[in-house]
């Protein structure tokens, strides 16, 4: 199946991704805990700030752990998220990302000014900047990569993508702003390396209950779609991209803001559920 921490990654709850601690000190432009503790820097009153927590399972097995905090105002966004192994998963493995992004919000769209994340397997530690120039991203990896991948992502394919954080605020933005709009269309991200789009098949309306939120949800199948900047051992199989991930994205009262409150994937044995144990909303 893909693996958990891939799983994640193309979420964006973990950022990668999904999507946590400060990742570099430029990142939304100064210490990122003031960063999130003020809002984006200009945020007029009434901006949102959420806190989330979610958990993953493998059949009843907890592997992972999953910790978001973003503030939003009209004009802009910041946020940061934290993803670890848990319950069993960590018997067999010491792994954890932390991810923070940056950028731009507006009627038309969200756009990454900045995003980053650091990678720990064990003792191995590498961070990843990405910046978002002209709309074209850029990346740089310490230690650096080996290979880029098999092709690497080109210029032309790291132009007008997002970063798997903020592809998971455009969805919510795009459903926000058009009630009762359907899942549907393809968001195209760059982590840094890899480049894959998100290809979104609506799958109508579902009262889903959570310990965080119990009622309707918008139910959206994403496609993984590997493009470019994997290497021969990274590139799933076709039994592994098969099957889509399912989110349910619920719209949460008096604000525009839709969170995943459970997500899923049937790949492999057993499958993958994300589920919401705690989401705050607050105005700042």
């Amino acid at each position: 199946m893909l693996r958990l921490s891939q799983s994640l990654k193309c979420l964006g709850l973990g950022a990668v991704p999904l999507a946590l601690v400060l990742v570099s000190p430029s990142l939304a432009g100064g210490d990122g805990d003031e960063a999130l503790r003020s809002g984006p820097a200009g945020t007029e009153d009434g901006a949102l700030r959420v806190r989330a927590r979610y958990s993953s399972s493998v059949l009843i097995f907890k592997v992972g752990e999953v910790e978001l905090e973003a503030v939003f105002s009209d004009h802009e966004y910041s946020a940061r998220s934290t993803v670890g192994a848990a319950g069993l998963a960590a018997l067999f493995t010491d792994f954890d990302i932390q991810a923070q992004v940056a950028g731009e919000r507006s009627p038309s769209g969200v756009q990454p000014r900045e995003y980053a994340h650091v990678e720990r397997t064990g003792d191995k530690v590498r961070s990843v900047t990405v910046s978002f120039d002209d709309q074209v991203a850029e990346s740089r990896a310490e230690p650096p990569f080996g290979s880029w991948g098999q092709p690497p992502a080109s210029a032309a394919e790291r132009t007008g993508v997002l970063d798997p954080m903020t592809a998971f605020f455009a969805l919510s933005d795009a459903l926000a702003a058009s009630p009762g709009e359907t899942c549907s269309g393809r968001i195209p991200v760059f982590d840094g390396k890899q480049r894959y789009d998100l290809r979104l098949e609506d799958a109508g309306l579902s009262r889903i209950r959570t310990r965080a939120w119990q009622g309707e949800a918008r139910v959206c199948e994403a496609y993984y779609e590997p493009i470019s900047g994997y290497d021969p051992e990274d590139y799933p199989s076709e039994s592994e991209l098969r099957h889509p991930l399912t989110i349910w994205l619920a719209a949460f009262p008096d604000s525009d803001i839709h969170l995943p409150v459970r997500l899923h994937t049937r790949a492999g044995f057993g499958g993958v559920t994300i589920e919401a144990r705690d989401i705050r909303i607050d105005r700042i």
